[in-house]
């Protein structure tokens, strides 16, 4: 039996978020293609496809509560960013030191600009007053 390539679909991709409608039509796509090029004298079994489709959407919520992670870190560096502005930074050793005159979001940290141009990641060990 000789099985053609599939190829998945055009994705209609919003470059800025994926969508999970995107997804599943892509697992029904290649479902499909599984089912129509399957040996007829042995069949896959219907449970099997019920479970490839609950491992699926067990994947895809997880993406999704990843993303919702993400968003409520950056809220959080938001907020914590207001708050360290105007405030006496210094770093653990006692080297860096200023006022915080802006904050930058770099990753998952942040980085303050002093009022006398030096850089300080807020991390553990910085004292702010």
């Amino acid at each position: 039996m000789e099985i053609s390539s599939v190829s998945p679909p055009p994705a209609k991709v919003n470059t800025s978020q994926r969508t999970a409608t995107v997804d599943y039509e892509s697992f029904l796509h290649l479902l499909v293609a599984q089912l129509k090029h399957q040996d007829p004298t042995n069949p896959s079994d219907g449970t099997q496809f019920l479970s490839q489709l609950a491992s699926f959407s067990s994947v895809e919520q997880g993406v999704q509560s990843n993303a919702k992670l993400d968003s409520i870190l950056q809220s959080t560096l938001l907020s914590q960013a207001n708050d360290v502005i105007g405030r006496r930074a210094a770093s653990a050793d006692g080297l860096t030191a200023g006022t915080v005159k802006s904050v930058s979001i770099s990753g998952d940290a942040l980085l303050a600009q002093l009022d006398n141009g030096k850089f300080l990641p807020l991390t553990s060990g910085v004292v702010i007053s």
